[in-house]
């Protein structure tokens, strides 16, 4: 009877999660096929995503400034007088005639077109600055995207392994429930035939402990079906799907044995912060280029035309006269440009220069960051790796314990106390079992999530052999 009730209060105490029963649809993932699938349709990828693509639209305009970087068309229509010709002057010699006027009581319309174009030849570094700050942005923007994917797996993993541990501690429950109903069962046949091992306060206290457990029911279900809805959240999946592990165990990761200076190496080389700073600099430098260019003329070539019309105005030929209103013209030449306001030239440099050495700061600091970052993962792993390894050694020897003191109780040679502290190590090291291959399993997916290479290993399908 110790036994017995020993055991229903420590299974009430440490399970954890109870799979509730659904009736909708099933969703059936693993470890690689969530953080795929959560990459894939996740809203914050797809908002990096548009930042890359507005980061390709500017550098596809810094190219195309390149080429006529004024090109432009203007259009003007109005009314204007018409002429008045009382001697039919020939409409070639119109003004030598004294007596031709305007006439201001016949309108007439005037259309007038120019066009006006501006091809930069030589720029000081300008437009080659732009362009290469503009790819610069793009590789920012990328690098972007990578690391919120990264923040995507990771958290995806979290939530997996979350939800598969609790899979695993809810066969604890199940046994719970069976135990203190075959408890009360026992107690109650024992009860009516009268045993004096047992009394109504064996009946009473298992009583309270089946409404504890009915209480750990609600509470758990409640607690798993959270869990379900962070995971399911995180896939996108629709409201009526319920997600569940095709993974039967919680297993742990396998991963290769290195030193803390290939890890720390391999983070310098794949995070995308250090593809950002780098970017960032190169974008800063190319822009300082930029600002130091109005320091000196720019050398351009470029035209305009435009041509004039109005309906019985004529056009006069000669070079000391003509009708405003009628006639066409052509402009084109080469010049330059110079700005002359130095002093918000010099202060537009300086702050160039300041962006840039702030960008430049940024790369020491992120660099020193990722290291410590990766320095903390790899000793989590190592503390998780040796937790699991004690505890999975602990549960060896509480199960040669367990069946030591299991062959002694059948032979009556043992003791009901020392039995029952049997049965609670041994369930106990069960519980902190999983909890210790949950602990390793998000320390090996923290390590490579902070040397940058846990979407790589998803994606090429190395991360589980």
């Amino acid at each position: 009877m110790l036994r017995l009730c020993s055991i229903i209060c420590l299974l009430l105490v440490w399970t954890g999660y109870q799979p509730a029963l659904s009736q909708r649809d099933s969703v059936a993932v693993d470890l690689v096929k969530a953080i795929r699938t959560a990459i894939e349709v996740s809203p914050e990828i797809g908002a990096g995503t548009a930042k890359y693509d507005y980061a390709s639209a500017r550098l596809g305009l810094a190219r195309s400034s390149r080429y006529l970087t004024e090109f432009n068309l203007t259009t003007a229509h109005a009314p204007v007088p018409g002429l008045t010709n009382p001697n039919n002057t020939p409409s070639g010699q119109l003004f030598l005639d004294p007596d031709v006027r305007s006439e201001y009581d016949k309108l007439r319309i005037f259309n007038r077109v120019d066009v006006e174009l501006l091809q930069p030849l030589y720029t000081w570094g300008e437009l080659s600055g732009s362009i290469a700050a503009a790819r610069s942005g793009v590789r920012l923007e990328q690098a972007g995207v990578d690391a919120i994917t990264r923040e995507v797996a990771l958290r995806t993993g979290e939530l997996y392994f979350n939800f598969l541990l609790a899979s695993e501690l809810s066969r604890i429950v199940v046994e719970a429930g069976s135990i203190v109903e075959q408890a009360k069962t026992e107690i109650s046949t024992m009860i009516d035939e009268g045993n004096p091992d047992v009394d109504d306060a064996d009946l009473f206290q298992v009583l309270i402990t089946e409404q504890e457990y009915k209480r750990r029911v609600i509470e758990v279900d409640e607690k798993l079906q959270t869990a379900q809805a962070a995971l399911s959240r995180q896939l996108m999946l629709d409201d009526r799907a319920v997600v569940y592990s095709e993974d039967s165990l919680l297993e742990p990761l396998l991963t290769e044995r290195d030193s803390l200076n290939f890890f720390q190496e391999l983070a310098l080389r794949n995070r995308p912060e250090i593809r950002q700073v780098e970017a960032g600099i190169n974008a800063r430098t190319a822009l300082l280029g930029v600002a130091r260019s109005d320091l000196y003329p720019k050398l351009f070539i470029g035209a305009r035309f435009n041509v004039r019309s109005t309906a019985g105005r004529f056009r006069q030929d000669g070079p000391f006269h003509g009708d405003p209103f009628t006639g066409q013209s052509i402009e084109a030449g080469i010049g330059l440009r110079q700005k002359l306001n130095f002093g918000q030239t010099s202060a537009k440099i300086r702050q160039a220069q300041s962006e840039l050495n702030e960008v430049d700061f940024q790369r020491i600091a992120a660099q020193q960051l990722i290291l410590f970052e990766v320095e903390n993962a790899y000793r989590n792993l190592i503390i998780a790796e040796s937790a699991l390894e004690s505890q999975n050694e602990a549960l060896r020897i509480s199960r040669e314990w367990l069946q030591l003191e299991s062959i002694n109780f059948d032979l009556d040679l043992g003791d009901t106390e020392n039995l029952v502290k049997a049965v609670r190590a041994n369930l106990e090291l069960q519980a902190e079992a999983q909890q210790s291959i949950h602990a390793y399993n998000i320390a090996v997916l923290r390590l490579y999530d902070a040397c940058g290479i846990l979407v790589s290993r998803i994606r090429n399908g190395t991360l589980v052999e």
